[in-house]
């Protein structure tokens, strides 16, 4: 993912040289495995990755205590373009947000509606309550030892999750008014217009 390659070149660019655990450590501070969707385990497969790609070299290897020898890695030239083109194309592209419940949209006639009315106020009252979260995490946030930027991370989620609750009651409504024909077992095909046939150009 684009997303695990810019984190990832991003943070070795910031501490380089700097061991593959905490580049994870550092990723996972930032909890990229909530709002990027970043596996832990993908952050070392993109050191791997980036490496071989020659995006990144190996700095140095060391060893503390008994513990297994940890190797350093640093962006190469062509790393920090590679950097430079993602951070910029990342800006730039705006893409639809993916979401599970939009698979679920597509099949709500096959669920009743108390349930659907029952299901979409628990969606506001955990949208609210991950608001909350975040209001206080953002509170956490003291530089030196966090980058006052990182408040925008918070900021931009809080919107996103912000501006569902809205439409959701909005939803709430137009069941409770019977807008849509709900709880059917097998809601008919949408219908398609007919297929016409070419004309052939004589």
């Amino acid at each position: 993912m684009s997303s695990t390659r810019l984190l990832v070149l991003g943070v070795v660019r910031i501490f380089q040289p700097v061991h593959g655990y905490d580049v994870r450590r550092e990723l996972l501070s930032w909890r990229v495995d909530q709002w990027a969707n970043v596996a832990p385990g993908s952050i070392y497969n993109a050191l791997k990755t980036l490496t071989k790609e020659k995006f990144l070299k190996v700095a140095g290897t060391d060893q503390v205590g008994g513990r297994p020898e940890r190797t350093q890695y640093s962006l190469t030239a062509d790393g920090e373009k590679e950097y430079q083109a993602l951070l910029r194309a990342t800006w730039w592209r705006v893409l639809p947000p993916l979401d599970d419940l939009m698979p679920a949209l597509c099949f709500m006639p096959t669920l009743k509606q108390d349930e659907l009315v029952a299901a979409l106020e628990h969606r506001i009252t955990a949208l609210e309550g991950a608001i909350k979260h975040l209001e206080f995490s953002r509170k956490e946030i003291q530089p030196p030892d966090t980058p006052e930027h990182v408040k925008e991370l918070y900021d931009r989620m809080r919107a996103h999750l912000a501006s569902e609750i809205p439409w959701a009651r909005t939803l709430i409504e137009r069941l409770h008014k019977g807008v849509y024909q709900v709880g059917v077992t097998k809601p008919p095909p949408p219908a398609r217009p007919p297929r016409g046939r070419r004309k052939s150009s004589a």
